[in-house]
């Protein structure tokens, strides 16, 4: 009994798993069993002799691997990220395996076949800090390298990680060498964006008169759908290759890398064009979306039909859609990365509980799954906004530190990304009322992408909180403009609506509030901007049914929480607002 009792000792402990596992299994789980095996004896037969190192026991989809000394622990991980690259070798991309691992030296308890103690835990954490074919150490093990001569190191700073109550400084190594530790293209392996490959539409007679309409009608919503934010879209030189093939969806998800293919067949008679369209879904060959429609061949080729852009808004909603019902459905480990952030970020912006849990629970897989990219970081540090704002925070100055420190993450992976200098400047507006820095983060996210609409929008409502009316009308009648497509188009209507208050443009504002709730009746500032607009037009009837429902999105609504959690509550403006808001019903 007592031989068989773990012994404390020191090791360095290097803990590795599989960079998306369950979607490796699930396209052909044989095949990558047998990839994963043969990867897994490499090393222990291998690898692990020539470096004095140990496997404690395999983890399913990964690996605890102790070593006695941390300069062989680091030999031996580069060694086993080169062999797992060499076995991609003759491989298609989607069936590549990457490893994301994390390394800490302290004492554990020793068994024959496990170890025990913080310090695999502590492994275990930094792995999640490291992207795919990346190894993450603690301090500990830094100390016991040289630099240039055991490894290429770059300092992460002070990390926050899950289930640990205070921040462990981290490091990133790379194989020791002039090239940077961070490959091109390491950090854009995770795709946070869906991809729709439009294939020219087919002729249903053989008539070469009006032949190169398909190919007409395909470039223009090409065009069209380039300028959506939320999309990749594959250019019509790679997709021109698949009209008239009828080629199986697989195929043309293999060749493409489309995750939704939009596709169809016309006729013409008499000058006017009859189109059937449908986009399909490539992992599940559902469709997504069909429609037939119909416009006249002139002005389809001569650019004055809206064809592209009806075909465009309808494709953007239904893709939102359907990566909303996937993420409510699946589990997380299950989803792609960009089912994660689009579900999520459609899902915060709702009024229900569940929806903005679910929300925040999918953007912390994200960072874990993508530390090294700055937008996940960005939207996380957004969500704890809003938890802030809606009351729903059980400790508001752990919100803003969390949302601060997201913001940090996402701008040292990327220091120049609009989206995370805008959503920084969103924080130090909303939670820590520093409206100074808010500006300047959204004046310096503009400087780096004029076309930001969310800067624009969120600049705007900052001039709004402010009493700016003029400028803040500017801004988000700008965001509007540049962001006609956007899945969240609601979101940014019920914020011009603001804007629209502190110009005294209150019927625009009732308008555009109305128009934010045909799409989404859920949302709670959209319904405080309707009231306020009625309010101070005297239609105090309506404005009190709008905060009936108001109070049952946001039962726990009083003026003065409004006054405290609102920016504009240091200003003229919020005072007007809120006296607006208990003219209609809003409880002191």
């Amino acid at each position: 009994m007592l031989a068989n009792f773990p012994a404390r000792a020191v090791r360095t402990i290097l803990v590795m798993d599989l960079v998306e596992s369950v979607r490796l299994m699930e396209s052909d789980e044989e095949e990558a069993v047998a990839h994963w095996r043969r990867l897994v004896e490499h090393v222990e037969h291998r690898i692990l002799p020539t470096r004095q190192g140990r496997k404690v026991k395999s983890l399913g989809d990964g690996m605890l691997i102790e070593f006695c000394d941390a300069r062989q622990a680091t030999a031996a991980a580069f060694d086993i990220q080169s062999s797992c690259s060499l076995s991609n070798e003759g491989l298609p991309p989607d069936r590549h395996m990457f490893l994301r691992m994390g390394m800490h030296v302290s004492g554990v308890l020793v068994h024959s076949e496990d170890l025990y103690g913080h310090g695999v835990n502590l492994a275990q954490r930094l792995s999640t800090l490291a992207g795919p074919g990346e190894l993450v150490v603690s301090a500990d093990i830094r100390d016991q390298l040289t630099f240039d001569l055991d490894a290429d190191i770059e300092d992460l700073g002070q990390c926050h990680l899950k289930h640990l109550s205070e921040p462990v400084r981290a490091y990133r190594l790379g194989p020791p060498g002039p090239r940077p530790v961070i490959g091109p293209g390491v950090a854009a392996f995770v795709e946070l964006l869906p991809t729709i490959a439009v294939i020219p539409f087919d002729c249903y007679v053989d008539d070469a008169d009006h032949f190169p309409l398909g190919e007409v009608v395909a470039d223009d919503l090409i065009a069209t759908l380039s300028r959506t934010p939320a999309l990749r879209v594959i250019s019509r030189l790679s997709t021109t290759a698949f009209r008239g093939r009828s080629a199986p969806l697989g195929v043309v998800r293999q060749h493409l890398g489309a995750n939704y293919v939009l596709s169809g067949a016309y006729r013409v008679s008499k000058h006017r064009l009859a189109l059937n369209v449908e986009l399909v879904d490539t992992e599940s060959q559902a469709i997504a979306w069909s429609a037939s429609l119909r416009g006249s061949v002139r002005a389809i080729v001569n650019g004055e039909d809206d064809l592209a852009e009806r075909i465009a808004a309808e494709i953007g909603g239904a893709i939102l859609n359907a990566e909303i019902r996937r993420s409510q459905m699946l589990a997380l480990p299950n989803l792609a990365s960009y089912t994660l952030l689009m579900g999520a970020i459609a899902l915060m912006h709702r009024g229900a509980t569940h929806d903005f849990d679910r929300a925040g629970a999918m953007l912390e897989a994200l960072t874990e799954r993508t530390p090294r990219q700055a937008v996940p970081h960005a939207w996380l540090a957004k969500w704890h906004v809003l938890r802030y704002n809606r009351g729903r925070s059980v400790d508001r100055a752990l919100d803003a530190k969390m949302a601060l420190d997201c913001t940090k993450r996402a701008l040292d992976n990327e220091p120049d990304c609009a989206l995370a200098l805008t959503i920084d400047g969103f924080v130090h507006t909303n939670l820590l009322k520093r409206l100074d820095i808010g500006q300047e983060r959204y004046e310096h996210a503009l400087e780096v992408n004029p076309n930001e609409s969310l800067a624009w929008l969120l600049k705007g409502t900052l001039h709004a909180f402010k009493g700016e009316g003029q400028l803040a009308v500017e801004g988000t009648e700008r965001a509007l403009v540049l962001s006609p497509l956007d899945p969240l188009r609601y979101f940014y209507e019920s914020l011009a609506a603001t804007a629209a208050h502190s110009a005294g443009l209150y019927e625009r504002a009732i308008q555009l509030a109305e128009r934010s709730l045909r799409t989404n009746r859920v949302h709670p500032s959209t319904f405080r901007a309707l009231a306020i607009a009625q309010s101070q037009l005297g239609r105090i009837d309506d404005a009190r049914k709008t905060v009936k429902q108001l109070l049952q999105i946001q039962p726990g609504l009083t003026v003065r929480g409004y006054l405290e959690s609102n920016p504009s509550g240091q200003f003229e403006t919020g005072k007007v607002w809120a006296e607006a808001l208990r003219r209609a019903g809003v409880p002191e």
